[in-house]
């Protein structure tokens, strides 16, 4: 696994669009421990989807997971993209030897066998993906029950551990995996960007939510639209936040997570933003939209 980096090797350039201090204090600034988010009422397991690639639904998954776990509640990360990219970030191996999502998915072992305690937070753990998940859409086709896999095993974990977040993150095709997740999970959030054809394949999704819905998980809900590479300086921006809040009016967040260099940059060295450079923009953003989710969840449970 890659060392981990809490400053020294930082990129030799700022983002144009994000200014940020560059003095050794500000990027050594510890990620402050003392606010404590409230605690939702029951375990929310939430899924972050998007059909549509570049959104930054695992910058989201993971940097979200963190804000929460730092503001002392306890989440569970459960990857379930081949690729592993949740489980780099938030610093978890995850070579082909590794067990996690697959064994649970494929074998039926329990969460807690494989659960990994990620350096991003003490309240952190990772359900690991590997590569071996590429051919788990394939043979999950003949598999029995083989869309409530995953809610079967989640069920049984929270029979005997305490967890307030459970985050699932999915690779961007809606396949067996994300299919898992979506019957699995309370409720969805999905990230768009501030980008053209913004709300391009959610259209699609929320098809898929309604289809699951109606067959398999009659309590999935829509809760939570996060606008992510939000540039304040353009009015496409602008107009595409304003579309969002139009057609998601209650599930938007007021936070808006901005384009940065440095969320593109954390995970490279293993970490999440708000670990790899807590004064960013970025890492601010996430925190506030960690603090927001955290409210909205003990308001409504």
């Amino acid at each position: 696994m890659k060392k981990r980096v809490r400053g020294a090797r930082r990129a030799a350039y700022d983002a144009p669009e994000e200014p940020e201090p560059d003095s050794p204090d500000d990027l050594e600034a510890p990620v402050s421990r003392e606010t404590s988010l409230p605690r939702p009422a029951a375990t929310r397991t939430m899924v972050v989807a998007n059909q549509k690639g570049g959104v930054g639904k695992t910058t989201t998954a993971v940097n979200i997971a963190t804000g929460l776990a730092l503001g002392g509640l306890d989440v569970v990360v459960i990857d379930l993209d081949p690729q592993g990219n949740a489980s780099t970030a938030l610093g978890i191996e995850h070579h082909e030897s590794i067990p996690g999502t697959y064994e649970v998915l494929l074998e039926g072992e329990t969460i807690e066998a494989h659960l990994a305690d990620s350096p991003e937070a003490d309240s952190l753990k990772v359900l690991p993906a590997t590569i071996n998940l590429a051919g788990a859409e394939i043979q999950l086709v003949s598999a029995v029950a083989r869309e409530t896999r995953l809610r079967k095993a989640i069920r049984k974990y929270l029979e005997t551990h305490s967890a307030d977040y459970i985050i699932l993150d999915c690779p961007p095709s809606l396949g067996l995996l994300t299919l898992n997740a979506l019957v699995a999970a309370d409720e969805i959030m999905i990230p768009i960007q501030c980008e053209y054809y913004a709300l391009e394949g959610v259209s699609q999704l929320m098809n898929t939510i309604n289809l699951v819905k109606g067959e398999l998980n009659d309590d999935l809900l829509l809760s939570t639209v996060l606008l992510t590479m939000y540039d304040g300086r353009t009015r496409l921006s602008a107009q595409v936040a304003d579309e969002v809040r139009e057609h998601f009016p209650e599930q938007t967040l007021e936070t808006a997570i901005p384009r940065s260099v440095r969320i593109s940059e954390a995970p490279s060295y293993g970490q999440t933003v708000i670990t790899y450079h807590v004064a960013s923009a970025g890492a601010e953003a996430y925190l506030k939209a960690a603090a927001e989710v955290a409210r909205r969840g003990a308001e409504e449970h």
